[in-house]
């Protein structure tokens, strides 16, 4: 009997054994899941001092240059009809645009030329994306992404910037207080004239045409090909013929949200 049972459990010891070299690797046990921490984000809003004249409405017109070319349906128009305009620059779209830089300069009554970054990096000190966009993601970065653009455009001849505007328009709080800090005024917006270059000609005419007094109005001047171009222009002719007074930041006084301007 003894012998029975003693074959019987090296049987089922065998048998069990072969099951467990078939049998696939136990996976390894889960780390515990790691949240990412949600990052608040701000988009400021920028005003400046109303004229408080009856059909005589004072904006502030704000230009993106991000990447790309400079888009001339604008930039002539601006020209020809002694518009003046904030333009924000990047590092990596002055290298490629000399003429219209030239243009700038030229022009300095009508050209007030600002920071908008190195390398078009939303100045967020903490990992995130925007837009599809990777942020700066720490304090050094955002700092090299100010001061890269700023040194690109005091190189080109540009006068030292006093204003900064980062890609997205979006900010942490923190890294608000650090550009502040840096010396910089961060301008935000009031009128989104064209939706980031992305809208028909029609609704940017529309948007851009519906500013009131004390409004700023962000748009780009560095998409040709994009449809919204079209409307700007159009839109600064219809604001022209309105009386409208334009200016440019350095001109008036200002008043941001998020400290931002304090």
């Amino acid at each position: 009997m003894n012998r029975i049972l003693l074959a019987s459990a090296l049987l089922f010891a065998a048998l069990s054994a072969a099951l467990a070299d078939e049998m696939p690797p136990a996976p390894p046990a889960a780390l515990p899941a790691t949240k990412t921490p949600e990052v608040k984000l701000v988009e400021p809003h920028l005003h400046i001092a109303r004229s408080n004249l009856a059909g005589h409405a004072r904006i502030a017109l704000t230009f993106d240059a991000c990447m790309g070319q400079a888009d001339e349906r604008i930039l002539s128009t601006l020209v020809r009809e002694r518009i003046p305009a904030t333009i924000f620059v990047t590092a990596r779209w002055l290298r490629h645009n000399p003429a219209a830089l030239a243009v700038f300069l030229q022009n300095p009554d009508l050209f007030e030329l600002e920071n908008h970054g190195e390398n078009h990096i939303p100045a967020v000190d903490t990992p995130t994306l925007i837009y599809g966009i990777a942020s700066a993601g720490s304090p050094q970065a955002v700092k090299q992404e100010v001061e890269g653009g700023a040194a690109a455009m005091t190189a080109a001849g540009i006068p030292a910037p006093h204003w900064f505007r980062g890609s997205t328009a979006k900010y942490d709080l923190s890294a608000i207080g650090e550009i502040r800090a840096m010396g910089y005024r961060i301008a935000g917006y009031s009128v989104n004239g064209d939706g980031g270059s992305l809208l028909g000609a029609v609704i940017t005419e529309k948007r851009i045409a519906s500013a009131k007094d004390g409004d700023v109005v962000i748009s780009h001047i560095n998409q040709p090909t994009h449809a919204a171009g079209e409307g700007v222009a159009k839109a600064l002719v219809d604001l022209k013929a309105k009386g409208t007074e334009f200016v440019r930041l350095e001109d008036v006084e200002d008043m941001g949200d998020d400290r931002t301007t304090e």
